[in-house]
Order: C-alpha cells, then sequence, then structure tokens
C-alpha cells in the first residue's frame, strides 16, 4: 500500500485541540479514501460511509436529528457505545447536501468524534445545489497526485529520499536522482499507475488505467453541467486540456474550438473546482504581496503530468533524448515543477504564480514567483543546462532584493553575479527534482548569504 505524507497532516489534526470536521479535498482517484482507510489504523472504531450508495446517503435523511443518526450509525456498525477513539469517514459527500449540513452538528454535538468528509466534486456540488455550508466549524486539507518523495518511497528509494531531502544537497547523488525524476515525470503520480508501474516496470500495460482515468473524469464532470451545451463544452475543455497544458491560453477559441470565450471560462473554471486543472495567472509585482491579474490570459495546468504526457502523445518520445525534457518546447519541465509546489501544500488551496512585465506586446515573463517572509524570489526555470535569464534580470532590477533561483538540469551551484544593467545578485541554480525544497533552499540562500 502506498504511504502518502497527508497521512502526516492528518495525525496533526487529529492531535488539535481545537479539532474541528475535515474535508479532504482532491480530484478523483488521488488516494484520498485509501489514505483515510490507511489513518483508520489508530482508531478504535472506524465508520465508513460511501454517499454514492443510496442506502448509506439515507443515514442523513431529512428528519433525522444528529442524535438519531449518530443512533443509527453506532447501531448498523454494531457499537455498543460510544467509547475510545471514534473515526468516522464520510466519502462522496458531494450526494447528499443534507450531510454537509450536518458537519456543523458534528462539531457542535459530537466533539469527541474524530469526522472526516471527503468528496471530488465538492465545490461544484456547493454551488450548483446553493447549500449554506457550515463556515468556521470545518477544516480544509488538499490531496494531490503522488510528490516525488511518494514516489521514491513507493520504489523504496530510501538513500534517494535522504540525499533528496540533504540541505545543501550532495553532488553524488545527482545522476541518480535526475533519472528518478524523468522516471517520475514520465509515468506521473496516480496512484493506480504508480502501484501498476513498481509492479510491472513497463509503460505499455498503463495505457488502458489512463484511459479508464480519463473516461471517468469526464462522467464524473458531467453529471454537474447545467445544460448539454455547457456538457458538451466541458467533455472538449478536459479532452483538450493535455494539449493545451503548460501554454498561456485564451477562453476565446480554446483548443481550436467554436465555444465562446464565456462557455470556455465557466467550463475551465469548474474544472478546476474539481481540481482537475489549475489556471495559473500572472502578477506584475516584484514585492509582496503578488497579487494576481485574473484579467489577463492564464497558463493552464493539468492536475498530473504523467496524463498530460499520455494524452498528448509524448511518453514514446522520452527515450529518444538525453535530457528528457528537452523536447515539447521545455513545456514538461515547468509544468511537473508547478505540479510539486502545489502538491507540497496539503494546508491550503493556494496556487502559484508567474510573473511579466506590466507593459503591452512585452515578452518578459519568469516561470514562477514565490512569497518568503518579506521577499518575493523570481525563479526560472529551464529545461536544459543553460539558457538566457534576460526575464529574470529585469525582474532582478526592479525588485528590493538580490536573490533569484533557477531550476535546471544540472548540478547545484551558487553564483554571485549581475545584470546587463549592473545590479548585484545572488542566483541559486539547482537541479528541478529539488522544486518541492525550494522554501527551504530560499530559507537557506537568504540565511546564509544575506548580503553580497
Amino acid at each position: 500500500m502506498l504511504y502518502r505524507s497527508i497521512i502526516e497532516e492528518l495525525d496533526k489534526w487529529a492531535a488539535s485541540k481545537n479539532r474541528k470536521p475535515l474535508i479532504l479535498r482532491g480530484a478523483r482517484q488521488v488516494g484520498k479514501t485509501t489514505a483515510i482507510n490507511q489513518f483508520s489504523q489508530n482508531f478504535d472504531h472506524y465508520i465508513y460511509l460511501n454517499l454514492e450508495i443510496e442506502e448509506e446517503a439515507d443515514f442523513f435523511g431529512n428528519k433525522k436529528t444528529i442524535h438519531e443518526i449518530v443512533n443509527t450509525l453506532f447501531f448498523v456498525n454494531n457499537i455498543p457505545e460510544i467509547s475510545g477513539k471514534i473515526l468516522i469517514f464520510i466519502d462522496e459527500i458531494q450526494n447528499s447536501p443534507r450531510a454537509v449540513m450536518m458537519l456543523r452538528y458534528f462539531y457542535e454535538s459530537y466533539p469527541e468524534f474524530y469526522i472526516i468528509a471527503a468528496g471530488s466534486l465538492f465545490e461544484i456540488m456547493l454551488e450548483n445545489k446553493q447549500i449554506s455550508f457550515p463556515v468556521g466549524r470545518v477544516q480544509f486539507l488538499y490531496m494531490y497526485p503522488l510528490t516525488f518523495q511518494e514516489f521514491l518511497l513507493a520504489k523504496k528509494e530510501n538513500l534517494a529520499i535522504e540525499a533528496l531531502t540533504t540541505i545543501s544537497f550532495p553532488d553524488y547523488a545527482y545522476s541518480k536522482l535526475l533519472q528518478l525524476f524523468h522516471e517520475y515525470t514520465l509515468i506521473g503520480g496516480m496512484p493506480e499507475i504508480v502501484d501498476n508501474y513498481i509492479q510491472s516496470n513497463s509503460i505499455v500495460t498503463l495505457n488502458p488505467i489512463y484511459q479508464s482515468l480519463l473516461t471517468a473524469c469526464i462522467d464524473d464532470i458531467s453529471k454537474y453541467a447545467r445544460n448539454e451545451r455547457m456538457r458538451n463544452v466541458l467533455k472538449h475543455c478536459i479532452e483538450t486540456a493535455p494539449i493545451e497544458a503548460g501554454k498561456w491560453i485564451k477562453f476565446q477559441g480554446f483548443g481550436g474550438s467554436s465555444f465562446i470565450s464565456k462557455d470556455i471560462s465557466e467550463a475551465l473554471k469548474t474544472l478546476e473546482r474539481a481540481m482537475l486543472v489549475y489556471l495559473i495567472y500572472p502578477s506584475f509585482s516584484v514585492e509582496i504581496p503578488a497579487a494576481p491579474q485574473i484579467n489577463k490570459s492564464p497558463k493552464l495546468q493539468l492536475f498530473d503530468t504523467g496524463l498530460l504526457n499520455y494524452f498528448a502523445g509524448l511518453q514514446k518520445h522520452f527515450f529518444k533524448y538525453d535530457n528528457l525534457h528537452a523536447f515539447y518546447r521545455g513545456v514538461l519541465a515547468e509544468h511537473i515543477v508547478m505540479q510539486e509546489i502545489i502538491g507540497n501544500d496539503m494546508s491550503t488551496a493556494h496556487k502559484p504564480h508567474f510573473w511579466t512585465r506590466e507593459k503591452k506586446q512585452s515578452s518578459s515573463e519568469v516561470d514562477l514567483v514565490i512569497p518568503y517572509e518579506d521577499y518575493l524570489i523570481p525563479i526560472e526555470i529551464k529545461a536544459g543546462k543553460t539558457g538566457t535569464l534576460r526575464s529574470l534580470h529585469q525582474f532582478i532590477n526592479q525588485a528590493p532584493h538580490y536573490f533569484a533561483i533557477r531550476l535546471y538540469s544540472a548540478e547545484l551551484k551558487f553564483q554571485r553575479t549581475k545584470t546587463p544593467d549592473g545590479k548585484e545578485f545572488i542566483l541559486l541554480n539547482l537541479p528541478y527534482f529539488l522544486a518541492f525544497k525550494i522554501l527551504d533552499y530560499i530559507k537557506w540562500i537568504i540565511k546564509n548569504h544575506s548580503s553580497l
């Protein structure tokens, strides 16, 4: 069974004195149910409800009080009395508006219970059915496909994990970690894919699983289209997303369609609420806060790079290149880094931003900006070992600090350098498989190089 880092976050939640019912958000089939089943081993009693099953959804009938619901659950599960640590997991909660409303009463009447709910289309259901949500009485955690570190754990690469988490990263581990990262980028982080790949060590055997994942996503999301036209728009967007992922997109004519901008925008934002895609917006700022410019065109991020590779037909090309990120216009390097940044933040739904100059027709773009304390750190992502830093230099010229990072396919290297305009700055070059440790490296560089 694949171990997931979300277990550590669940342990923190369970130990909190101010614990509230927890809603675990995540796309379909990222492993939410499996993770909670693992977590349940820490409890004396575990009640699992799947509200896709009509009989189990009926526990939350309209006229039942919270006490009646609890008594029924205990009776059906043959639990004689309320004693010990009790975990109740309400899966696919989006199928019962009543169950969502009852979360507040679990919090108020049974604070000793450990209540977790999950649902891949939770936000869409709330919006479409106009459900009264118990604001302030629940907590959230967010679950994503396996990160690179979880992938290494699944492969039992314990020494690789030790090297990966050592700051500063040891040079001797570079070649092997790069190879493993390319392997991870190739297949992605969907649990069923990773599990089957580790058992078979074959890419070809994974094709039916990739296809079934797409089919399940289309079937799921189509249920929440408000009419037949929007159902067609959603289907087009989810089928086209792997081709457009990593690019700066326009809603009008998205994916070569004739759908109007308003419909594409609604569909993509629906997919984003389902955590299947992310719309990554630019920021004009070189200081915190980095406010996203949501009136500008975003970049499109698919929730899993392995799915991008499969549906865009890229997997067969991986083995033709020494540098596996040197093809497809360098899109994969940036895409997998974004996936690592998003996937390692399980406590918020915060999305990263990229930077561009507030100037019409400007081609200047820094791939990623990360806030850290009083700094907004620019990060360039390069597919290979070299590349120009023109946009990074423009950011540094305007920024009130002198720190920058390049993620690329070479060893860790520290540089004191200058922009063409003569401003001195510190550039930390990191192999891109260290993306998940980016905040630790930002802290490290600022602490150890506080002055030029």
